[in-house]
């Protein structure tokens, strides 16, 4: 991952309003969501969830579809009016809206993407075929970097973790494109099946770019080949969420000298790396290991592996025989999708990601209130008290350590809504020569924006996510936490709904991204976004002890057949999410001080609405190719597992739906865990 920024992953949640309205066109709770075959205290989340399960089963273009997704549609169709407004009405030439109108059409434009078949990447694969030494190869991969791929690494500009109102030029481990390093190592019978489909996916690339049958088998297994060897050398997925191990700031010049693979002045010159003297190499094993096999990989191989790059990277935006072949493995082999998304779909997402702000500002006109934003940061600042008063109420905690604690609590920055400022898309230039083309355009435009960074401050106003993005993020470097305005939307977002169900949705999510400040990985950063042994060496050992025991609890989880959880790689979400409950709960019921306790709504207590509220957010049905991927490379934990999984340790959940020994959500007290 390039930057760490810590998303609530795939929830969207509600927003605290008013008292429920009888007049409410979405309720807050909908009891067709219920499935009251199964008892609260058997499987909790089927008792919540199950009759929307069973109603909304897995379509198609879908290897993961639940409530989130809902929203997500809602979303789409919104993009595309704000699409169909603009084609309503004529476009300056260069302007932000024929930009927008333009990337569109020609997603859309298959007859002429089919008629140009292969023909928009061949002035690039004739350029990597020419290259005939390490320096012409240097300054491929470099340009490969900024136009188009990510050949053997990655790079980024961001902040510096010990120097954090600084950017520094930051470099990690890449190189593959299975998905996961272990596909390529393990010898299970999926992780087969899958090296077998991707072979088969390179080997149809390289047909449709014109290899006869016999080049086009050889190329595939070259590429298998150096790929896996770069597997080998990579580190695993528990390592990378290590921030000390992934923090190795050194000079540039030594950098260069000692993992000489290619040349770099070339390649820093081709990818406008100039104003650096020093740099962060986040994984040093995976750039010993890199260095020592490509200095033995001969050029034509190199050379194989950046046509394959280039391939698959511009796939999508080509004819519909690549864009099948990329679905057959990408989509297929690896999500279990059945079909592919409809056209426009897959257009307006392309759009959604080369001009997001632009696109955002257009969305945010049209569809965000400012009452939305209002009561947002109303609602923030209740969480942030009541994750005070839970840091006050730490047995576990010294008091030097809280006081650390409540400074870094107290300067968190909330962003709600969508920025201050917008990004300018002047120098972005969309032409009507090839979709692909584009794409190049606009990958260029974006890495030259990044490159603005280079050696400057930290502009700590920019956002990780544009204003339509259904998520919410915390990141640890600038210590701020992020709600883009659309996860403040229906059936999320209801005004109408009660405030126990509100809390229990965009509350949980407040509490959830505060609690990332404060997760195995979020913990290591001090109030100014710094990594800083601001802990007690007492304090220190005592947490390791209590996420130890959440660890544990999830790697007993079976997730599929033998397939069990990584309560390792999951650890931090998992401590959000029970974080996020037990903040967002209290938060709640600081609002009923002095007042009368709530009556009770479709036979359910406020307490009750409040579980329901948020168990009812992670309602999804998932095929079993997509559960494991997931669990190889995500590290949330499934949606079943967030709710069953972390109510399992609060002690208010037994209370409210009377949980007793014996039922099959209960776990003995002594063995429950609450860290925040």
């Amino acid at each position: 991952m390039k930057r760490l920024m810590i998303t609530i992953g795939i929830a969207a949640m509600a927003l605290a309003g008013c008292s429920q309205s009888k007049d409410a066109a979405k309720p807050a709770i909908d009891l067709a969501n219920f499935d009251e075959s199964t008892a609260p205290g058997e499987d909790f989340y089927q008792y919540a969830c199950g009759g929307w399960m069973e109603a909304n089963p897995l379509t198609a273009e879908y290897a993961r579809y639940g409530i989130f997704d809902q929203l997500d549609k809602e979303n789409q169709e919104k993009l595309k009016t704000l699409i169909e407004d603009l084609n309503s009405t004529p476009q300056a030439e260069g302007s932000v809206g024929a930009k927008i109108q333009t990337m569109y059409a020609m997603g859309l434009d298959m007859d002429k993407r089919n008629a140009d078949a292969a023909a928009p990447v061949k002035e690039q694969m004739e350029a990597i075929k020419a290259v005939s030494n390490r320096e012409e190869l240097s300054a491929m991969i470099g340009k490969m970097h900024v136009e188009c791929a990510s050949p053997f690494f990655g790079f980024y500009i961001g902040a510096d973790e010990k120097n954090s109102t600084m950017n520094i030029l930051q470099f990690y481990q890449g190189g593959i494109s299975m998905g996961e390093r272990d596909y390529y190592l393990m010898d299970d019978e999926n992780s087969a099946k899958l090296r077998a489909a991707y072979r088969n996916y390179a080997n149809t690339l390289f047909t449709l770019a014109g290899y006869s049958k016999e080049e086009a088998e050889k190329a595939a297994e070259t590429v298998i080949s150096l790929e896996t060897r770069i597997a080998e050398v990579s580190v695993d997925r528990n390592t990378l969420r290590d921030v000390h191990k992934n923090y190795n700031k050194m000079s540039v010049k030594d950098f260069v000298k000692k993992f000489d693979f290619i040349d770099w002045e070339i390649f820093f010159k081709e990818t406008g790396i100039k104003n650096s003297t020093e740099l962060n190499a986040s994984q040093l094993t995976f750039f010993e290991g890199l260095t020592r096999l490509l200095k033995k990989t001969p050029l034509e191989d190199q050379k194989t592996y950046l046509t394959f790059n280039l391939l698959s990277s511009a796939s999508n935006y080509l004819s519909e025989d690549f864009v099948n072949a990329n679905f057959e493995y990408y989509g297929k082999a690896l999500q279990g999708k059945e079909e592919l998304q409809p056209l426009w779909k897959r257009s307006l997402s392309v759009v959604n990601r080369s001009l997001a702000e632009a696109f955002g500002q257009m969305y945010v006109e049209k569809y965000f209130p400012a009452s939305s934003k209002e009561k947002m940061l109303e609602m923030v600042e209740n969480l942030r008290t009541a994750l005070g008063e839970r840091i006050d109420a730490l047995e576990w905690m010294s008091q030097e350590t809280k006081a650390k604690a409540h400074e870094k609590l107290g300067t968190f920055i909330v962003k709600v809504g969508y920025p201050d400022k917008w990004k300018d898309y002047t120098a972005l230039e969309i032409k009507n020569d090839s979709y692909w083309a584009n794409i190049c355009r606009a990958n260029v435009f974006g890495h030259n924006e990044m490159m603005k960074d280079e050696g400057k401050p930290v502009d700590r106003t920019q956002w990780g996510m544009s204003p339509q993005t259904v998520n919410a993020y915390y990141n640890p470097t600038t210590n701020e936490i992020c709600f883009p305005a659309a996860i403040l939307n229906p059936p999320f977002f209801n005004p109408e709904a009660d405030d126990a169900v509100n809390y229990g949705g965009i509350g949980v999510v407040i509490g959830h991204e505060m609690t990332h400040g404060f997760d195995d990985q979020g913990r290591n950063y001090d109030k100014d976004g710094n990594i800083s042994a601001w802990w007690t060496e007492e304090d220190e050992r005592k947490f390791n002890e209590k996420a130890q025991v959440l660890v544990d609890q999830y790697d007993k989880i079976v997730v599929l057949d033998t397939l069990h959880a990584d309560g390792r790689y999951t650890l931090g979400e998992n401590i959000a999410d029970q974080g996020g409950l037990l903040i967002a709960h209290q938060a709640y019921m600081n609002t009923l001080k002095g007042k009368p306790e709530p009556a009770d709504i479709d036979g359910f207590t406020h307490n009750q609405r409040f579980y329901l509220g948020y168990a009812n957010l992670w309602a999804q049905n998932v095929r079993p190719q997509e559960i494991i991927r997931r669990t190889k490379t995500d590290v949330h934990s499934l949606g079943k597992w967030r709710v069953n999984g972390a109510l399992r340790n609060i002690d208010d959940f037994y209370t409210a739906f009377g949980i007793k020994e014996g039922d099959a959500m209960y776990m003995a007290p002594e063995e429950r865990i609450n860290i925040w």
